[in-house]
């Protein structure tokens, strides 16, 4: 075997088989260097998805002749010194135009400004062409066409037109959401142009233009640091979400990434907070020095590697949840845009999705008075801050236990009336009325708010628990005869391991042999109830997730669990006083805008909005 130099030319191919892997990342490269000039307006014009023209035109500082020759020169670069430790530009490995010189026609024209006129150079399959003069405003214009015309092979493995030209603009929006000071226009004869304004350092505006103008108005802003890491950006409410992680933006220090990382943290900031299969949008920006992390991790430049990645982990989760319980009680707004479009002319729901599964063009909708349940009720609630902030605790931590009684015993209780609360002293406001024995009608002072009472009280004991985990062990209520239950040895096993845990949560198991367990004691919130069907429950729970992750963690998948099977069910009648101390509980608990699945537990329609409807307004 003989050893031998490569040509120029087969190094750049290879070099391009890993920074140029589609016209996207052709685009990303091009758009990089643009930013690095100082532009202040890119635009960038495709055809073919980019196959057959991909054009980038910016008004940065311009190339003299000399720079043209040493641009598509593998590692020449303006953006480098001697280390790789002090990272401050978007590019830096000097390979991209070279790269794509190699697999493609690539002419760049560019005029420094001040200068009175511009120069072009051309790259045609890896052969240089000279530098020669040409008309050119100030910046540069990079035109590549036929992409992978010298690499046919490669363009088997490309997609359709179509989604190429989607991934390219997937690259500008998140290059727009990271420079909002920078004017971008997409075009081209295979899309209609895409124009985003500069918006100057309203970041929030130019994400609004990307992400819709219903982010900002479901946003929570995060700003957080630790150890010389400091996080800022966005983070949508979780009943703001979509069916798929491609609205989840991260950037360090400017640079947009793709990091499993980053995108692993905010999984876990949102945990139990947004339905299976639905994603958070968010977009969160890194600040570190540049020591702090590696991004020479591949040749895309778009995966990083942090040196202390707990850190940035814990800072992600820490921020995000910190600022969910702060502000994040609160209804999307999309969901009063659905309600509205269901109540337009015209609107035909699937049956699944009808207001009600008992309503027909000969029945109207009916609403129950507020005083109709035979129930146990929550205590009246009264006026004033002082009752909200030392009452309701005991009172809800008692109704939880009393709600889920037999209706035979709860048919002693006397029928009480109260007098009318206000609504403009409650955020969400003053039950008027339970439809369907599963909704709850509240009157605030701008509107109404319908409560999932199903889902509000699954989070209310959810949140209750949680806090069992950290604190005293949840009061319980001893079986007069222990259930047995008889399970499969290892779910037996599993349960066992987690005992201590379970204990603490108010439910008290031990082994009845080799295949079965004894429930002695149940937790008292959660009153009577099917403990066989709780255990068999969480027996599937533990071995879907019994990993190596924290205990502590594993835990609030169980207490979710057992929160789920001890709520108030769909179907209940409500008395007033138990609706409006069910709406004051949520009032006062973290994370009450969404169940334990991420649904969200109540819809605020204002005013305006019902007005609108009867064309009021």
């Amino acid at each position: 075997m003989i050893i031998k130099q490569l040509s120029e030319t087969l190094i750049n191919q290879i070099a391009a088989g890993e920074v140029i892997e589609r016209p996207a990342s052709a685009a990303k490269e091009l758009i990089e260097n643009a930013i690095d000039a100082g532009a202040t307006r890119i635009e960038v014009a495709t055809a073919a998805g980019g196959k057959t023209l991909l054009r980038v035109i910016d008004n940065g500082c311009g190339m003299t002749p000399d720079d043209l020759e040493l641009s598509i020169r593998r590692h020449c670069t303006s953006k480098l010194s001697e280390t790789l430790f002090d990272i401050r530009s978007l590019g830096f490995r000097g390979e991209a135009l070279p790269s794509i010189g190699s697999v493609a026609k690539l002419t760049i024209t560019s005029r420094p400004h001040g200068a009175t006129s511009g120069s072009e150079i051309a790259v045609v399959g890896g052969k240089v062409g000279a530098v020669r003069p040409a008309p050119a405003n100030p910046g540069t214009t990079v035109e590549v066409r036929d992409l992978f015309f010298a690499t046919p092979a490669r363009l088997k493995f490309l997609k359709t037109d179509k989604a190429e030209t989607g991934a390219i603009t997937e690259i500008v929006k998140r290059m727009a959401i990271a420079f909002p000071a920078i004017r971008f226009v997409l075009s081209g004869t295979d899309r209609s142009t895409l124009e985003f304004p500069a918006t100057g350092d309203d970041h929030l505006a130019r994400i609004a233009q990307v992400l819709g103008a219903d982010f900002r108005d479901n946003a929570i802003e995060l700003d957080a640091e630790r150890e010389g890491v400091a996080l800022t950006g966005y983070a949508g409410l979780p009943t703001f979400n979509r069916g798929n992680s491609a609205h989840q933006y991260a950037f360090v220090n400017g640079r947009p990434v793709q990091d499993k990382q980053i995108l692993s943290a905010i999984r876990g900031a949102y945990a139990e907070t947004v339905p299976h299969g639905r994603y958070p949008v968010a977009v969160l920006s890194l600040k570190l020095d540049p020591a702090l992390v590696d991004v020479n991790v591949h040749p895309a430049k778009s995966d990083v590697r942090f040196r202390d990645t707990q850190l940035v982990r814990g800072l992600i989760v820490g921020a995000i949840r910190q600022s969910l319980q702060r502000d994040g009680d609160r209804a999307a707004t999309t969901g009063a845009g659905g309600m509205l479009r269901a109540f337009r002319p015209g609107f035909s729901p699937q049956p699944a999705a009808n207001w009600s599964a008992n309503a027909s063009p000969s029945r109207p909708l009916g609403f129950s008075a507020p005083a109709v349940s035979s129930y146990p009720h929550f205590p009246a609630p009264q006026s004033g801050s002082s009752m909200r902030q030392h009452g309701f605790a005991e009172a809800a931590q008692s109704a939880f236990a009393s709600l889920a009684e037999p209706a035979a015993r709860a048919e002693q209780a006397p029928r009480m009336t109260t007098e009318m609360e206000t609504p403009a002293s409650y955020p969400l406001g003053a039950a008027r009325a339970q439809v369907h024995a599963n909704y709850i009608v509240a009157q605030t002072s701008d509107g109404l708010v319908i409560v999932d009472q199903h889902a509000a009280h699954e989070r209310l004991v959810f949140e209750q628990m949680r806090k069992a985990l950290t604190g005293r062990r949840l009061p319980s209520q001893g079986l007069l005869i222990p259930e047995i239950i008889d399970l499969p040895e290892e779910d037996c096993d599993r349960l066992m391991a987690h005992a201590e845990g379970l204990e603490q949560l108010g439910l008290a198991i031990e082994r009845f042999g080799p295949g079965a367990v004894a429930v002695r004691e149940t937790p008292a919130m959660l009153g009577e109830m099917d403990a066989v069907t709780l255990v068999k429950d969480l027996a599937d729970e533990i071995a879907e997730w019994d990993t190596s992750e924290r205990l502590s963690a594993k835990l609030e998948h169980v207490a979710a669990t057992m929160a789920c099977h001890g709520s108030v069910r769909s179907g209940r009648q409500l008395r007033v006083e138990e609706m409006n101390a069910l709406l004051r509980q949520m009032e006062q608990t973290p994370g009450s805008g969404q169940c334990n699945h991420g649904r969200p537990t109540y819809v605020e329609l204002k005013l305006s909005d019902i007005e609108r409807l009867f064309g009021r307004s």
